[in-house]
This record gives structure tokens, C-alpha cells and sequence, in this order.
């Protein structure tokens, strides 16, 4: 004899057809990937971030010497653990003189052994007899208001070093600074990490 189904056991259930899975509108996968970009954005940007304070260093500019690649406020990573200066990099400098005493941002013009010769009248710079291409300025450059230097030769470990706001930059010209010993060298700008509209390498 057939056995009669025990109450309380499951009955079958008839088959139901698999429904298909609803496709994303345009705006949907739009946001998606957006948060998917940007999560990895913020992600990379930590790790920068973190990489850099373990083996670099973080720097606000404070004044307009470098106006126009970097402004006041800017955040700058630095390249610090075996960097060695080189002409064009811009770099941060711990050296009070005058009234100042907090970190400059200044451009590397010359090294040590360099001869740097300046000429206001034709708004010119160069080391060892060249003239420098200097892309980075925003006006031609005029003598500056302070007591100045215009020739120089570098001592060996030392750099010369200039703003790229010429005429409202006290820098190596000024003789209470002069060249600067590489020792006072924090490092190397690389990067503007803030504010997001000065996003960007440093050239």
C-alpha cells in the first residue's frame, strides 16, 4: 500500500521559471562606476599620503614667492629620504634668516661649482654663461627693493636658489641668505595633494 504523506512534511513546490535579472538604466551604472572610481581615487590618495609621511614630508607654502606654480596654502608632498638637489626641481628649505624662520619653497638655479650671473636689464638668469629658459615666470623679472646680489659663484654643497615670483621673492639674492647649504634642504615638491583646484605634479 501506497504510505499517505506524513502532516508536517514539505510539499513539493511546482516549478517556478527563473525571473531574468533587471539590467542597470544608464544613470544606475553611471553612479556605480563613479563610486567604484572614486572609492579607488580616495584609496590611492591614502596610500600616497601615508607613503609620504613615512619616507617624505607634508609642507603648506605660506606667501606668494612662487606664484604662479604654487600658491599660499597649497599642500605640498616632498621627496626627502635620498633626494639630492638638482637644477629646476623645486625644493623646501629649513634655514631662518632676516625675519624669517618657518620652511621656504624656492627653485633650484645653480649648484655647487656653478657661476650664476643675473642681468635686470635684459631680465635674464645664467649659470656657467647660459641663459636660462625659465617658462615658469609670470612677468619679466626687475631689480628687487633690498640690497641684492647679481653674481655669485657657488660653493661646493651649497645651492642658489630664486623664487619663481621674481620681483616679490627674497631668495639667494638677498645676502642675509645667499647660497644655501644642502643641509638645509627638507626636499623636493612633487605634488600639490590640496586644495583639489591646484591639484597636480610641480614643474
Amino acid at each position: 500500500m501506497a504510505k499517505k504523506p506524513q502532516d508536517g512534511a514539505p510539499k513539493a513546490e511546482p516549478n517556478e521559471e527563473a525571473k531574468p535579472e533587471e539590467a542597470l538604466s544608464p544613470q544606475d551604472s553611471f553612479k556605480l562606476d563613479l563610486y567604484f572610481w572614486l572609492q579607488a581615487m580616495s584609496m590611492a590618495l591614502i596610500l600616497l599620503i601615508v607613503a609620504f609621511m613615512l619616507f617624505g614630508r607634508i609642507i603648506g607654502v605660506d606667501g606668494s614667492s612662487m606664484l604662479p606654480t604654487l600658491h599660499h596654502g597649497d599642500l605640498l608632498l616632498l621627496q626627502s629620504l635620498g633626494y639630492e638637489p638638482q637644477a629646476g626641481d623645486v625644493v623646501v628649505l629649513n634655514k631662518s634668516f632676516g625675519s624669517i624662520h618657518e620652511p621656504i619653497v624656492k627653485r633650484v638655479i645653480a649648484l655647487g661649482g656653478q657661476r650664476v650671473d643675473i642681468d635686470y636689464r635684459a631680465g635674464t638668469v645664467s649659470v656657467d654663461g647660459q641663459v636660462l629658459d625659465e617658462p615658469y615666470l609670470a612677468e619679466a623679472m626687475e631689480p628687487p627693493s633690498y640690497e641684492h646680489i647679481t653674481t655669485v659663484e657657488v660653493p661646493e654643497g651649497s645651492i642658489f636658489v630664486m623664487g619663481d615670483n621674481r620681483n616679490h621673492s627674497t631668495d639667494s639674492r638677498y645676502p642675509e641668505l645667499g647660497v644655501v647649504d644642502q643641509r638645509y634642504v627638507l626636499g623636493r615638491a612633487l605634488f600639490v595633494f590640496l586644495p583639489f583646484s591646484s591639484l597636480g605634479a610641480v614643474a
